[in-house]
């Protein structure tokens, strides 16, 4: 059979003929702990993409991504600023290895091809690496359907985005992928799942240094602004003081009539006994049988360097567990499978097709209990919050982990005018603050109809000319 019958009879081909890529410096208004780093500053990667279809015309497409040091590789030997390097690194690379093809491409299959090809150029750490591809094929995405004038929920459905060819991966059957594509419902609105820090006040008592802003520092003052029901809770892996922390989150959270929580390990236990141990305590703890109760999963408890290796064992048995830092290409959640692990996270900055292969994966393994959950890493309100929910809503997904919104005001260094054409475009999505548009949390909930606007999830596109070329 072959395995090109079905959507890419008439998924088009284009060709990349300019990228030009910027950043911009992103001061955050809370410091956000996460493992064994603090993140205070980074800057914020945009790309303009232009793409040229089979019969010469044109359209400009964008895409925009935080460089977070000491996500990507925790390589203790690597400094905050090499860290970033090695995105900027993966920028470029994917850039040049993008204008040097010289044969048209479905969507799919270009970005394929171009994630081969830097991860050729650029042995290592492989999430490092994806980060440029990642950009290009979300500015790619933006960019066609511009030029198409449809909506990304409509590219996706209808497969004009050509997943299938000699590019898919054997185990997934082309019918089989535009069956489940052509199945997605985007949504009106979505939960969204607030980020408890490791350095997040949990009361306001606990303030030190107060942050004139209007905005939230507490997570007794994030519940009464946004009305969140669904939370992340970060570990820090010593079992005393997570403990200690649990209990009083534990004591806010119960004040609420209903609520649910993800737990993130954040690559902190060396084994599945230290883990096995801080859960038997959580077990054997009145303050928190509701919150015990209420966990949904747990997010990455070991290393990604012992996490292939390491079964879950006996605690498989007692909750779902998901892999994100181990998710490093397309057969890694089919490797934690055997280990225990029956969930596996999507982010944009893994690669969008990454994430819609594993949704199609999920819904034709016929497994039960399989699941994909949306994960943040400090999203932007602009082009990034906005091509991620749109991407985790049509995956189907009722939550996803929101933290951008908390640890940045807004749309922090953006001139004016850009803010105001977001602000306009997604009058759902945004709701006027002190010094421009926030992000919209109302009864725990993001309003996301706007997201169905021609391009990539976004009514406007960014200032450019307001940035610096990416050094």
């Amino acid at each position: 059979m072959d395995r090109s019958i079905g959507s890419l009879v008439t998924a088009p081909r284009i060709r990349i003929v300019e990228i030009d890529a910027f950043e911009r410096e992103i001061s955050l208004r809370l410091p956000f702990r996460f493992g064994a780093a603090t993140l205070e500053k980074a800057p914020q990667a945009f790309l303009r993409v232009r793409v040229e279809d089979e019969e010469g015309k044109t359209a400009i497409g964008a895409a925009a991504e935080m460089m977070v040091p000491k996500w990507f590789d925790k390589n203790p030997a690597l400094t905050p600023a090499q860290n970033v390097d090695q995105l900027r690194g993966s920028i470029r690379t994917a850039a040049a290895a993008s204008l040097e093809a010289s044969a048209p491409a479905t969507l799919f299959a270009a970005a394929q091809l171009n994630q081969m090809e830097t991860a050729r150029r650029l042995p290592g750490n492989p999430l490092a690496t994806g980060f440029g591809p990642s950009l290009i094929a979300r500015g790619v995405l933006d960019a066609y359907c511009r030029l198409a004038g449809i909506s990304f929920f409509d590219a996706v459905r209808r497969n004009v985005i050509g997943i299938g060819g000699p590019m898919l991966p054997g185990d997934i059957a082309a019918d089989a992928a535009s069956a489940v594509l052509a199945s997605l419902r985007p949504a009106v609105s979505i939960a969204a799942r607030h980020t408890i820090g490791l350095l997040d006040p949990i009361t306001e008592s606990e303030i030190v240094d107060h942050v004139d802003d209007g905005l939230p520092q507490s997570l007794e003052a994030v519940i009464a602004r946004y009305g969140n029901r669904w939370f992340k809770i970060k570990l820090s892996g010593a079992i005393d003081a997570d403990i200690d922390r649990l209990a009083r989150i534990a004591a806010v959270l119960d004040r609420l009539p209903d609520y649910r929580v993800t737990v993130d390990g954040n690559e902190q236990f060396a084994a599945a006994d230290e883990l096995a141990a801080l859960l038997a305590r959580i077990a054997a703890m009145p303050r928190l049988v509701r919150l015990r109760a209420a966990i949904a999963f747990i997010e990455q408890p070991f290393s990604r360097a012992i996490t292939m290796v390491t079964p879950l064992g006996d605690l498989a048995a007692q909750l779902p567990f998901l892999i994100d830092e181990s998710d490093d290409g397309d057969g890694a959640f089919a490797r934690a499978r055997p280990l225990g692990y029956t969930g596996v996270s999507s982010k944009t900055c893994k690669g969008i097709y990454r994430s819609l292969m594993k949704a199609i994966r999920i819904k034709t393994a016929g497994v039960p209990g399989l699941f994909l959950s949306g994960e943040d890493l400090t999203c932007q309100a602009g082009l990034a919050v906005q091509q991620d929910l749109a991407l985790v809503s049509l995956l189907g997904l009722s939550h996803v982990e929101r933290n951008g919104h908390h640890y940045v005001a807004g749309m922090r260094g953006a001139p004016q005018a850009e803010k105001a054409r977001f602000a306009a475009a997604h009058p759902d999505l945004y709701e006027q603050g002190r010094d421009g548009p926030l992000l919209s949390i109302r009864d725990g909930r993001i309003a996301i109809a706007s997201l169905g606007a021609v391009g990539y999830a976004s009514g406007a596109l960014p200032d450019f000319e307001a940035m610096k070329s990416l050094s």
